[in-house]
């Protein structure tokens, strides 16, 4: 029999390869949807989101101070096993109060995420100063300005902010991700067609 023969009903044009990527692209369009979709629900129910971001941090948090207290009982000198007993003990609190109080642990992340935007739109401010006039850094005091715009509303409407910024952040990203993840998925698909189609 001729390598180029292929079974009754399957295009010899069709390698097996092929239809493995072209399945996996399949596969891949599905869950970008999916990825969307999680992110519109948590931009239309943000308190949901937030309170689902506080709970992976804290349990986050939880694990590492495990980890530290393990790592604690090594061979290790007295003061440095007193050190990872106490880094052990704050992470497993804090980890602990996000996971019993979300919705506590929630403005709390909000404060720091306003801390956050306030001085990374400082520092990119100073940066634009230092490295001026090169061109293309306009959007840098842009973004260091919008990221100081943003502290200044999280801070001025804290703790009413935590009911929607975390998790409406979260949920644009999530969205954007899901985007950027379904427009690969496609043009590797249509790739795979056209490739297909030249055979």
């Amino acid at each position: 029999m001729s390598t180029f023969e292929s079974t009754p009903g399957q295009s010899p044009l069709i390698s097996p390869r092929s239809t493995s990527l072209s399945t996996t692209a399949g596969w891949s369009i599905w869950v970008a949807v999916l990825v969307i979709l999680a992110g519109l629900a948590a931009i239309i129910l943000p308190v949901v989101g937030g309170i689902a971001v506080t709970l992976l941090v804290g349990w986050a948090l939880l694990m590492v101070g495990v980890l530290h207290l393990f790592y604690a009982f090594g061979g290790r000198s007295a003061r440095s096993r007193v050190w990872e007993l106490l880094l052990g003990a704050v992470y497993v609190l804090a980890g602990g109060y996000l996971i019993v109080h979300p919705l506590l642990g929630l403005t709390t992340l909000t404060l720091l995420l306003a801390v956050y935007l306030l001085v990374k739109g400082v520092l990119e401010i100073v940066q634009y100063f230092q490295t001026h006039p090169h061109r293309g850094l306009t959007w840098l005091i842009l973004d260091g300005i919008i990221n100081i715009v943003l502290a200044v509303i999280i801070w001025s409407q804290w703790p009413f902010s935590s009911l929607w910024v975390v998790g409406t952040l979260i949920g644009i990203s999530i969205l954007f991700s899901g985007m950027s993840r379904l427009m690969l998925s496609m043009e590797a698909r249509r790739s795979l067609a056209t490739a297909a189609a030249l055979q």
